[in-house]
């Protein structure tokens, strides 16, 4: 390990020789009755550190203090809460550099990426701040004379997050800046393939948190394996589980929280599109698809996997992309001229492999071919190489989603035809569509348009912003975290009416006399 990286561990508050504490309270850290799980970069294949897990002792003393902090916590005025998550957006300021160098060490995103990642908890606990006095419900006329009728919301109690390990901070923060400022308390369970990351949110949010007597409670993790995500799910006492994942997983969630009738916020997987028009700029449709199909290592849930281009351009876009893919450089995702860092593990790259396999088994042409890489600098055997294939739409391995590099490339004739290919495949999440034409762009994002939950026009399908809603239909799961009004997801509304006469009419002119 670096020096540096040791460096970055101990301001961090990670040990890197003994077991980490992958349980905490709030101000209170502990190792936990499970066994330890050690962390691994996908970078060099270095064994970073020890973290402890959870028993079935640790999460009932967690889930406890949990519900006492939300007897407290939600009698905290929501500007105050709001002024408390200010605050932790600036102890994430300082921390920024180093946060992003674990993320991206941990995880194997690039560390422009890393940094970009820490900048959306900065950002979504901005968002929060203002969100803390704007938590309205509406006044409605009543049918009854000197009555009044309003809505108001209050929190839910404890909110249950599960976070994917492609981006292992900033998914807990969407949710939990949120869920703090609407008054619940949360517990995280982060993933088993980046629980440093975790730790390290805890250890600065800690400090926030003491400093402001916030209750111990009102911010829990809990690291361990599936069977924590399962006491989750079917725990009455969680009003609603906050799951980012594969389909497979979410569909679990959902029947779980399902049959004791509690909520599930769902963001699971993506098959996303770019059309690209006769009318496009190709300059800018190359650059929007480029970051969209690498970005990460192609393990975003709006990772560009499908782009389908119009017969008139198809050959010269062809030939640009492939030039463009020529000069992405693969390697250290530390080192700041590198664009495409390693898979997660070599599971992952199996997975990268079989899915080459199969579309060539179903005829597939490749156009940039695909590969682990191998030598120096490369050890970990987690890197491979981004490729592109010339596909049709209905091959079975297209309508499922590989979290690999691996962009299918497709000719459409008519952008009726291209909006089917788009729309034709079990995902939902993101879309985009590069055109000059107002009436292509317009149509792309109307009720015949696009199906997805994120529709962009001359942008690629990932890097969304904080201040919109994020999420997707059909197996996306069709929730939505973030902007906009996702926060009344953590509250439960409550309507109100209020008589001030002398008399008790009722609704709908029933008479009830006696």
């Amino acid at each position: 390990m670096a020096t540096d990286m040791k460096r970055v561990l101990d301001t961090l508050g990670i040990a890197t020789d003994q077991i980490n504490p992958g349980i905490s309270t709030g101000l209170e850290f502990f190792i936990g009755e499970g066994q330890p799980i050690e962390s691994f970069s996908p970078v060099d294949g270095a064994s970073i550190a020890s973290i402890g897990t959870a028993g079935a002792n640790d999460y009932s003393v967690m889930m406890k203090k949990a519900h006492d902090a939300y007897e407290k916590w939600r009698l905290v005025p929501a500007p105050r809460r709001g002024e408390i998550v200010r605050q932790l957006g600036d102890e994430f300021r300082k921390y920024k550099n180093e946060l992003g160098m674990l993320v991206s060490y941990e995880m194997g995103k690039s560390y422009q990426e890393g940094l970009g990642e820490v900048q959306e908890m900065i950002d979504i606990c901005d968002f929060a701040v203002g969100l803390s006095r704007q938590l309205y419900g509406l006044t409605m006329h009543s049918e009854r004379p000197l009555h009044r009728m309003y809505e108001q919301w209050h929190p839910l109690g404890v909110v249950g997050i599960i976070t994917a390990f492609n981006f292992p901070v900033a998914v807990w923060s969407w949710n939990t800046a949120i869920a703090w400022v609407c008054g619940n308390v949360t517990i995280w369970k982060p993933s088993e393939k980046t629980p440093l990351c975790s730790l390290a949110c805890q250890r600065i949010t800690a400090r926030v948190f003491e400093r402001n007597e916030v209750p111990e409670g009102v911010s829990c993790i809990i690291n361990g394996d599936y069977r924590i995500g399962e006491w989750l799910t079917s725990d009455s006492r969680i009003p609603l589980i906050s799951a980012t994942g594969s389909v497979r997983m979410g569909k679990m969630v959902g029947t779980a929280v399902a049959q004791r009738l509690g909520r599930a916020l769902l963001e699971l997987g993506g098959n996303n599109a770019i059309i690209v028009t006769e009318h496009a700029n190709l300059n800018l449709a190359i650059r929007g698809v480029l970051f969209g199909a690498v970005g990460t290592a192609g393990q975003r849930c709006t990772t560009t996997r499908r782009i389908i281009v119009h017969e008139s351009v198809y050959d010269d876009f062809k030939q640009r992309l492939a030039n463009a893919y020529t000069q992405l450089k693969i390697g250290n995702p530390l080192d700041p001229t590198i664009h495409v860092g390693p898979l997660i593990d070599k599971q992952a790259v199996n997975n990268y492999l079989q899915a080459i396999e199969k579309a060539r088994a179903e005829g597939a042409t490749f156009v940039v071919e695909g590969g682990v890489l191998e030598g120096t600098g490369f050890s970990s055997g987690c890197y491979v190489k981004p490729c592109i294939a010339e596909v049709e739409n209905s091959y079975s391995i297209v309508q499922s989603e590989t979290f690999a590099p691996i962009l299918y490339m497709i000719k459409y004739h008519s952008l009726e035809e291209a909006i089917a290919m788009q729309n034709n495949v079990p995902q939902g999440l993101s879309s985009a569509i590069f055109t000059n034409h107002l009436m292509e762009a317009e149509k792309f994002l109307s009720t015949q348009g696009s199906d997805c939950g994120i529709a962009n026009v001359n942008i690629g399908t990932s890097g969304a912003e904080i201040g919109g809603a994020f999420g997707g239909e059909k197996e996306t799961g069709g929730g939505r975290e973030s902007g906009s009004d996702a926060w009344k997801q953590y509250m439960r509304r409550q309507t109100n009416t209020i008589n001030y006469g002398s008399s008790l009419p009722l609704a709908q002119g029933i008479e009830f006399a006696f």
